[in-house]
């Protein structure tokens, strides 16, 4: 497969080499011949692509470059207004919906040159780590079409893994953005909580959902994030941080307690390469990692069903069965329970901050185990069977309790050439320091 990057076709955009409308054209031919194995999108929107690639080559030719992001034709996670487009969440319950406006984020990336070439496949509503339960298919992984791509932002990954856009935008409440990243081999970034504008996205879970970019390396997502982040076309290159000025703390208890042993292995030969570039690594402790799971059912669960709630009752036949039965669930979840869980959250929250007090990142796998083969229910670890939702959240789903940036990026592959992912962790707040060091750590796994 041959990704798209940003950071490699924008000087040539610029140039007039090629032309945006004949990139365009290209990428919209590759869709039409790779696509149908991969499922990956849900609308191609192929005119509208290709007069704004005219326009903005007229721009270019009358001395208008807005920047890296000019001409770069993307994707949208089907969760996100893009005007006059349908916006499916994957689900029958939104087949009628047309959005009126972009999105916030679409607004900012159409300012900076960015050319939307269609809406991707996802989980339903974002409720799964497979992208298996939607309304259009299941995403298959161009890695391995007997495979999920990871979810739910599990159409974006694709696209970029097989070089169908050049970049994406998802969305990640308990790590849909960073799993499908590592199953399919490419960047996704989660910025910090808040930090992206979520107006014009279906939302989840409010209190949890992130957006970010997805591209084929980090530089790419940078550029992408720069111009969802900063309302302005300017854009500021980005330096990788010095390796031997880095410290990485490994949180091993519970992370990395259930692990796929060829994971595992990925993991630590990739750690040992960052020692011998210089990084100084050091163990850390999240004392209370054993809640994560409950805290985030119990903020996640309820925040889901009141969001669905009319429609769970008016329509529950529309959902998709796995989808309509997590929905259900929230419904049972007291008061009590979620006010628990939120102080859970702050204790959560309190000691990453502490994990991170010495240290400029954590490290530590994105996804326990390669990627899963389609319908496939339980991964076995060691001598237990697991459920596969569970386990591909295991090491995710923390850093949207606590709104730490988090970015999976390659970092080698299973003797099946399955992708495994390493997942960096910056302080609150401090997204940008956190792509410098994972553009370090980029240059060396």
């Amino acid at each position: 497969m041959t990704t798209m990057s940003i950071a490699r076709l924008a000087p040539q955009v610029e140039a007039g080499q090629p032309s945006v409308e004949r990139l365009v054209s290209e990428t919209l031919e590759r869709i039409a011949r790779v696509n149908p194995a991969i499922n990956a999108f849900i609308t191609v929107a192929s005119d509208r692509a290709l007069a704004d690639a005219r326009r903005l080559d007229a721009e270019r030719a009358q001395g208008c470059y807005r920047g890296p992001l000019h001409g770069m034709p993307i994707t949208v996670k089907d969760l996100i207004d893009v005007e006059g487009l349908p916006t499916t969440a994957a689900s029958r319950v939104r087949r009628n919906h047309v959005a009126r406006r972009d999105a916030a984020l679409v607004t900012r990336l159409r300012a900076a040159g960015a050319i939307v070439i269609g809406k991707t496949n996802l989980h339903e509503f974002a409720y799964g780590t497979t992208s298996e339960d939607s309304a259009y298919g299941a995403v298959r992984n161009p890695v391995d079409t007997t495979r999920s791509a990871g979810g739910s932002s599990g159409g974006s990954a694709a696209a970029i893994a097989a070089g169908l856009c050049a970049g994406s935008v998802g969305t990640d409440t308990g790590g849909s953005i960073r799993i499908p990243s590592a199953a399919c081999g490419t960047v996704g970034l989660k910025p910090t909580f808040d930090e992206l504008p979520c107006k014009g996205v279906v939302p989840l879970s409010q209190s949890l959902d992130h957006v970010g970019p997805m591209a084929a390396d980090v530089t790419s997502v940078w550029m992408l994030y720069e111009a969802m982040a900063t309302h302005t076309r300017e854009a500021r290159t980005m330096s990788a941080a010095t390796p031997g000025s880095l410290r990485l703390g490994i949180p091993r208890r519970y992370f990395l307690d259930v692990l796929d042993e060829e994971v595992r292995a990925r993991f630590e030969e990739t750690i040992e390469r960052l020692r011998r570039a210089g990084m100084r690594t050091s163990d850390v402790e999240v004392p209370h990692a054993e809640t994560i799971a409950t805290v985030y059912l119990h903020i996640q669960l309820p925040e889901s069903s009141a969001y669905h709630a009319v429609t769970l009752e008016r329509e529950p036949e529309s959902y998709t069965p796995p989808v309509r039965v997590r929905l259900e669930m929230g419904r049972y979840v007291l008061a009590e329970d979620y006010a628990r869980a939120q102080r859970g959250r702050e204790v959560l929250r309190r000691e990453v901050d502490a994990a991170l007090r010495d240290v400029d990142a954590l490290a530590l796998p994105t996804l326990p185990i390669p990627a899963p083969t389609i319908g496939q229910a339980t991964a076995r670890l060691g001598t237990v069977n697991l459920p596969v939702r569970a386990v591909m959240l295991r090491l995710t789903q923390l850093f949207n309790i606590t709104g730490h940036p988090a970015i999976s990026l390659p970092c080698g592959q299973t003797p099946a050439r399955l992708p495994v992912g390493l997942q960096l962790i910056g302080a609150r707040h401090a997204t940008p320091d956190l792509l410098r060091l994972a553009l370090a750590c980029e240059s060396i796994v």
